[in-house]
C-alpha cells in the first residue's frame, strides 16, 4: 500500500516556531529551507508595488511563495505601528528570520522572539554593510565574499555574528549568479544556526570587528552608464555587477544599448600591449561572430551580448548583421 508523505514531513518538523520577513528572490531559498525543517508561523513582506510598463501592482516573490504554501501573510508598510507589531506577536514566534526584507525593525520587534531576530546578509561582515553588498563586491574586484548570520540590533548591519560562510568569486560571475549561490549558502548556514540554537549548542554571538568596515550603498541607475574613458577591467566589472539590474548601458547612434556580457580583450603579448592603431574611447575597433571589440581609455573590451530598446538580448554579431558597426563609436 502506498504511504502518504504528509506524516513524514510533520515528523521532520522541529518545535521551533519561526516567523519570516523577506521580499525578493534572494530570500526564497531561506524560506523554503525554513518550511522544510521548522514550523513557519507567519510571513512578513513588503506591500505590493507598481511594476512594468502598465505600473500594475505586483506581489513580491516572497508573497507569491507564501500564498502558494498557504502560510499566514502580513504586508505592513512599517513595523513602527502597534497594529503591525500586534500581528507579529500573535504568531508567537521563537525566532524572526529576516532576509532582504527592506523595512527597519524597531527595538520592540527585535526583542519580541525569545531567540531574537536573525539576519542573512550577503557579505563577510563588517565588509559591505548596507543595501547592495553583492554589486559592491564585484565593482571593487573582491576575490571572495560570503554570508553572515547576524543577531540583529538597531544599527545598520552592526549586530554580532553567529556564523559566516565564505565563497570565492569566480571569474565572470555576475550579480545574478553570485546572488543565487549566496542565497543557497545563506539558507544552509541559517539551518545550522537554528539547529544549534534549539539544541542549546550555539556559541555566543561574536561582536563584529571595528576594522575593515565598508558600506554598500544602494545602487543608482545612473551608475550603470558606461564611461568608455575608464579602464577595460573596471568596465567589465560594471557590466557584471549590474546584471541583471540595472544593466550597464551606453548609446549607439543616439539610442540606448544595454551591455549584458563583456570581457577584457587581451592586448598584451610578451609583456607589451599589442595594439596596431590607437582609437578614441568608445570606438568599435572590430567585429566578429562572437563579439565587438571596443576601445577603452585603457585596454579594450570584447562585448558579447547586447540589447536594444524594446528588443531581445542578442549577440554582438547578430547586432552587426543588422546594422553596420565598424568604425562607429559608443557613448
Amino acid at each position: 500500500m502506498r504511504r502518504s508523505r504528509q506524516p513524514a514531513r510533520r515528523a521532520a518538523l522541529t518545535d521551533l516556531r519561526a516567523a519570516f520577513a523577506g521580499t525578493p528572490e534572494f530570500a526564497l531559498p531561506a524560506l523554503e529551507a525554513l518550511r522544510a525543517q521548522h514550523h513557519v508561523v507567519g510571513v512578513l513582506t513588503q506591500p505590493d508595488r507598481p511594476s512594468g510598463r502598465g505600473r500594475h501592482l505586483s506581489a513580491s516573490p516572497v508573497k507569491r511563495a507564501a500564498l502558494a504554501a498557504g502560510l499566514p501573510l502580513a504586508q505592513p508598510p512599517t513595523l513602527a505601528s502597534d497594529t503591525a507589531r500586534t500581528q507579529l506577536a500573535l504568531w508567537t514566534p521563537d525566532v524572526l528570520v529576516v532576509v532582504a526584507y527592506g523595512l527597519l525593525l524597531p527595538r520592540e520587534v527585535l526583542a519580541l522572539p525569545r531567540f531574537g531576530c536573525l539576519n542573512i546578509h550577503a557579505s563577510l561582515l563588517p565588509r559591505w554593510r548596507g543595501a547592495a553588498p553583492i554589486q559592491r563586491a564585484l565593482l571593487a574586484a573582491d576575490t571572495e565574499t560570503g554570508v553572515s548570520i547576524m543577531q540583529m540590533e538597531a544599527g545598520l548591519d552592526t549586530g554580532p555574528l553567529l556564523l559566516q560562510r565564505r565563497l570565492a568569486i569566480e571569474a565572470g560571475a555576475t550579480a545574478g549568479s553570485l546572488q543565487e549561490a549566496l542565497a543557497r549558502l545563506g539558507a544552509a548556514a541559517l539551518m545550522e544556526v537554528l539547529a544549534a540554537l534549539e539544541a542549546g549548542t550555539q556559541p555566543p554571538p561574536v561582536p563584529q570587528s571595528a576594522s575593515g568596515v565598508s558600506y554598500a550603498a544602494k545602487i543608482l541607475k545612473a551608475e550603470a552608464r558606461i564611461d568608455w574613458t575608464g579602464e577595460a577591467p573596471g568596465i567589465e566589472r560594471q557590466v557584471r555587477a549590474f546584471n541583471p539590474w540595472p544593466v550597464a548601458e551606453t548609446s549607439l547612434e543616439g539610442a540606448q544599448l544595454r551591455i549584458l556580457d563583456a570581457r577584457v580583450e587581451n592586448t598584451v603579448e610578451n609583456g607589451h600591449e599589442n595594439v596596431a592603431k590607437r582609437f578614441d574611447p568608445g570606438a568599435i575597433v572590430s567585429i566578429s561572430d562572437e563579439s565587438m571589440i571596443v576601445q577603452c581609455g585603457s585596454g579594450r573590451l570584447a562585448v558579447m551580448r547586447v540589447q536594444r530598446p524594446g528588443g531581445r538580448p542578442m549577440s554582438a554579431g547578430d547586432l552587426a548583421r543588422g546594422m553596420p558597426l565598424a568604425g562607429r563609436r559608443l557613448g
